[in-house]
């Protein structure tokens, strides 16, 4: 079985658009209440996230009543009539206009023509937010056409102007606007449907044309993706509309090879993920060696072994690198305590780690035994640490319990953060210099408390790669981050200039090793593990969900930078030498 996801599945600009714009009110918001008049998108589980945040919809204007003064009412992306609006402002409320471009464009149309004594031909669907709010501007000459069949019971007309919903089906408004202009030879017809709706309608039917069956994701009330799932059935292949991943356990998704997946432009790239997750994991089914491994690498990215055997690998370049002898206890630590601190903090934090994730359905049948395998591992790295000397174990001790209260509510609560979670960036910052400790630092103190510049080199080299990967995994997750409240560096400086940033820092760091080797600083291991960052280049590339990856596929490809600086640590070893292998 393959899957293939369409590069238009999800927001689209104007409901991204209409996202942000609330989410960064929830992110500073003023002294009021946050509503939205009607849900801010078609679908429910994002509009529980944001009720979550403070961000609650209204569905009537008599609801301003009790929204008070100060309070912030968003319009969506749907747009609203004049009378609407001049009802809203009369209640002296806060408005903050979300409303698409694309929409207001047509608004803009109708409200011309209407002032010219045109009657408008709203081809769309009755009922539809966006339909209600264009009528608005009609002056009261406005008919709303859902079939072209309808056009034959239309009166005589002088002067007709012909608009579309901005998600239409273009194919229906093309037959719709045939009929129009036999009747209305004179009618004025502006094409307004979204060129992102057109592309993905598009993009639906060509998918269905090369797969066995699709898959479209979206709330069961939003027009546009109900548009979708017709579109493929009308292709002749079976076409399932689900909601979330749940629904997929009862399709019957085993009968198809190769399957498709779209989602409509208010579903956001959370659910999206988490379906195309699921449906990957049929793909790694099945009998021969390749789907074996694939199966068993996709296993150990979602329970965090990965990471753990990751940390392995940057524990035994950082030990190389500064010409220690290997010790298997200090490559066991870096491990063992990875993968406790990543699940301890995925327990405690749950609702902003794991919702929506490749990871939730794992965490939610087995917490317990995450809880059990977190809590084991933790002990036996101290233990290790403790074994090794005073210093290390010190060294692991704070750096643990800064670990588990990480999440807790210790800062005053007088300040807008109540934990070091929620400090701006502190999760990126946070996890690289853990890293970079347990890896660099903890090693060389087992032999002593100086910093020779061995040291700094592997410190640095750690922090700058174990900083690029989670920055990259956060691109990634960069929408739902903003969702949940969660202000890591993509969120705070958007993908494009995290991107640049990511790449000043990846030069920094190479030029480091480079540098390092020809001041006689390290060994020729800086110049290996030089080359292994060219595999970050890579992962520079994988940071766009339209790679063709389902997410647990991008986090694994990710996480084996930890792997690939392992590897190269590893063969530097085998055929140059170094220090004696010890088992302490």
């Amino acid at each position: 079985m393959s899957v293939k996801l369409a590069e238009t599945a999800g927001f689209c600009m104007g409901v991204r658009r209409a996202m942000d714009k609330v989410l960064d009110i929830a992110q500073h918001p003023g002294k009021g209440p946050i509503y939205t008049y009607g849900a801010l998108i078609h679908n429910p589980q994002t509009v529980e996230l944001l009720k979550k945040r403070g961000i609650f919809p209204l569905d009537r204007l008599e609801d301003l009543d009790r929204c008070g003064a100060d309070a912030a009412l968003v319009i969506r992306a749907h747009g609203i009539t004049p009378e609407e609006r001049r009802k809203i402002k009369e209640k002296r409320i806060r408005i903050v206009d979300a409303t698409c471009p694309k929409v207001a464009h047509v608004q803009a149309i109708i409200k011309k023509h209407a002032a010219r004594g045109y009657t408008t031909l709203i081809i769309g669907d009755k009922g539809h937010p966006e339909v209600n709010g264009l009528m608005g501007y009609t002056c009261s000459r406005g008919i709303v056409i859902s079939t072209p069949e309808e056009v034959d019971s239309l009166p005589d007309l002088d002067k007709v102007c012909v608009v579309a919903q901005t998600t239409q089906n273009t194919e229906l408004f093309n037959d719709t606007v045939k009929k129009i202009r036999t009747k209305f030879p004179h009618a004025v017809v502006f094409y307004t449907i979204c060129d992102s709706t057109e592309k993905r309608q598009t993009e639906i039917k060509d998918l269905a044309s090369h797969m066995d069956a699709v898959v479209i994701v979206g709330g069961k009330n939003s027009a546009n993706t109900r548009r979708l799932a017709s579109l493929a059935e009308s292709r002749g292949i079976p076409a399932f509309h689900i909601e979330t991943a749940e629904e997929l356990n009862q399709l019957p998704l085993e009968g198809f090879e190769k399957i498709g997946v779209s989602a409509g432009a208010s579903t956001p790239n959370w659910i999206i993920d988490r379906v195309v997750d699921s449906i990957t994991s049929y793909q790694a089914g099945g009998g021969n060696n390749t789907r074996r491994f694939f199966k068993a690498w996709l296993f150990t990215v979602r329970t965090d072994i990965y990471s753990a055997l990751g940390a392995g690998g940057l524990a035994l370049a950082c030990i190389l690198l500064q010409d220690l002898e290997v010790h298997i206890l200090n490559i066991l630590i870096a491990s063992l305590y990875v993968y406790a601190m990543h699940i301890i903090n995925r327990l405690l934090n749950r609702k902003a780690s794991i919702i929506g994730s490749f990871r939730e359905e794992s965490y939610r049948k087995h917490e317990r035994l995450y809880g059990g395998a977190a809590a084991l591992s933790l002990a036996l790295a101290l233990v290790f640490s403790f074994a090794a000397g005073a210093a290390p174990f010190i060294l692991l001790s704070l750096i643990s319990l800064l670990g588990v209260l990480y999440n807790a509510k210790i800062l005053p609560k007088s300040w807008r953060f109540g934990s070091l979670i929620d400090l701006p960036a502190s999760k990126n910052i946070s996890v690289a210099l853990a890293w970079a400790a347990v890896t660099a630092l903890l090693p060389r103190m087992e032999i002593a408390l100086s910093m020779p510049p061995a040291t700094v080199v592997a410190f640095l080299f750690t922090f700058a790669v174990v900083f690029i990967r989670s920055s990259l995994s956060d691109i990634l997750d960069i929408q739902n981050d903003r969702l949940i409240g969660r202000e890591t560096i993509p969120v705070l400086f958007g993908k494009e200039r995290t991107l640049r940033l990511l790449k000043v820092l990846w030069i920094l760091v190479f030029i480091l090793l480079v540098a390092s080797f020809s001041a006689g600083w390290t060994s020729s291991l800086s110049l290996a593990l030089a080359i292994s960052l060219f595999y970050v280049l890579i992962c520079f590339k994988l940071c766009d969900r339209r790679a063709g990856f389902s997410g647990i596929e991008l986090e694994g490809l990710v996480e084996t930078t930890y792997i690939v600086a392992g590897l190269s640590a590893l063969l530097w070893w085998f055929f140059v030498g170094g220090p004696v292998f010890m088992q302490q």
